[in-house]
Parts: structure tokens; C-alpha cells; sequence
């Protein structure tokens, strides 16, 4: 990964938990730790996405995740309507992106959107 980690404000922590809890489990990306008031969620123990309480939340940002499968991309999105994000892309293939680039677009409730994206045929 060519960043480390990344960070976002957020309006409300506990919605975001809960929403994020949800909507990346099934890319396998779990609550890892919670730090002065911090989430970090991530993957074998290592929290590569943070967020927190801020009085401003910045404009909508564009957070792509990695799913292994376009099974994973599929589940993520169900979850992701069902928990309450506003669809902004249904799974699919995006071939102007590349030939394999199936992603799912939703925006979480601070209006981010977050995709699920996977590169295997």
C-alpha cells in the first residue's frame, strides 16, 4: 500500500462506528483498536483507517477499499444499503478504469464516498 494510513473527521463517532463496523466486514477489515477517542480499523492488526469526532468534518472525500473478490465488492454493498449509505455506484465492472476494475460506490453518513474495489478477473 502506498500510504500508511489515513485519517477523517467525522460528525458523529458512535454512527460512524457503527456504520463502518458493518459495511467493511465483509472485506474483512475489523475495529482494531480506539485511541483518544479514535477508531482504527484494518486488517492483521494493523489499523490503516482512522476517523474521529471533529467540530468540521472536510468535504466529502473518495476512500476506496481492496476486496479480494467481487464477491466481497457485491456483500459490502448490500451491507452498506441495508446499515443506511445512499447508493452512488451498484457493483459492477468499470472498464474504462481497467478491464478487471469491478467496484461498488456508497456514501457513509457524513456523505464520503466509499467503494469496495476488486482487480481479479
Amino acid at each position: 500500500m502506498l500510504i500508511d494510513h489515513i485519517g477523517i473527521a467525522v460528525s458523529n463517532y458512535d454512527i460512524s462506528k457503527a456504520f463502518y463496523s458493518k459495511v467493511l466486514a465483509p472485506l474483512d477489515i475489523v475495529l482494531l483498536t480506539e485511541v483518544e477517542g479514535w477508531a482504527g480499523f484494518g486488517r492483521d492488526g494493523k489499523a490503516d483507517f482512522w476517523f474521529g469526532p471533529d467540530d468540521i468534518v472536510l468535504p466529502p472525500m473518495h476512500i476506496a477499499f481492496a476486496a479480494d473478490s467481487r464477491e466481497k465488492v457485491d456483500r459490502f454493498y448490500e451491507v452498506a444499503i441495508s446499515a443506511g449509505a445512499i447508493d452512488n455506484g451498484k457493483p459492477g465492472l468499470r472498464e474504462h478504469y481497467h478491464s478487471n476494475y469491478y467496484g461498488a460506490f456508497v456514501l457513509d453518513p457524513d456523505g464520503h464516498n466509499i467503494e469496495a474495489v476488486c482487480h481479479r478477473e
